[in-house]
């Protein structure tokens, strides 16, 4: 059940994530045509661009670990045996999970500090709210914490049983 919310929350970031990319393009495409035909360019558009690519990246980064897209190669784990193989991915997980912890440790403050402050990106004519970035850099990662913490339970399930799992194994279409 768990690991169906999970599933679920990530695809729903994944959507939500296509939707500001489709957007975006828009905003981009209305910047160039104004900059230039009418020497107008839409104003904040390298402030919204910039906070948008945070926010994809951090809504993405929790569908990348739950369905095995992260940067995998083969190379050394098929010379093991699915032991071998899952011990990788437990170290893996175990490393994902300190990392991502680390960014939660290191963002949590400066985003209450945006969401109490106000702060915002850009001078001028539009003025961005920081705290949104903020947000969902907190809230991917702990949501890729969680998903590193799934797949190091299948790990090490793997690894004591000796048998393969598919959650723990990605697919070919992901290897590098």
């Amino acid at each position: 059940m768990f690991e169906d919310l999970n599933a679920r929350t990530v695809r729903l970031l994944l959507a939500g994530a296509a939707v500001i990319i489709f957007l975006l393009g828009f905003l981009v495409c209305a910047d160039i045509f104004g900059r230039a035909l009418f020497n107008s360019p839409v104003k904040g558009t390298p402030e919204l661009v910039s906070m948008s690519i945070v926010i994809i990246c951090f809504l993405l980064a929790g569908y990348s670990v739950q369905s095995g897209s992260m940067i995998y190669t083969d190379v050394f784990s098929s010379m093991f045996g699915v032991r071998g193989r899952a011990l990788a991915q437990l170290l893996s997980a175990v490393l994902g999970i300190l990392f991502f912890g680390l960014i939660i440790w290191g963002s949590y403050e400066p985003m209450l500090h945006a969401w109490f402050s106000g702060e915002y990106e850009g001078e001028g004519a539009l003025r961005v709210p920081a705290w949104p970035a903020r947000v969902i850099v907190v809230m991917g990662s702990i949501l890729v914490v969680v998903s590193y913490g799934l797949r190091a339970v299948h790990a090490a399930r793997s690894f004591v049983t000796g048998e393969p799992d598919n959650v723990v194994t990605p697919t070919a279409s992901t290897h590098i």
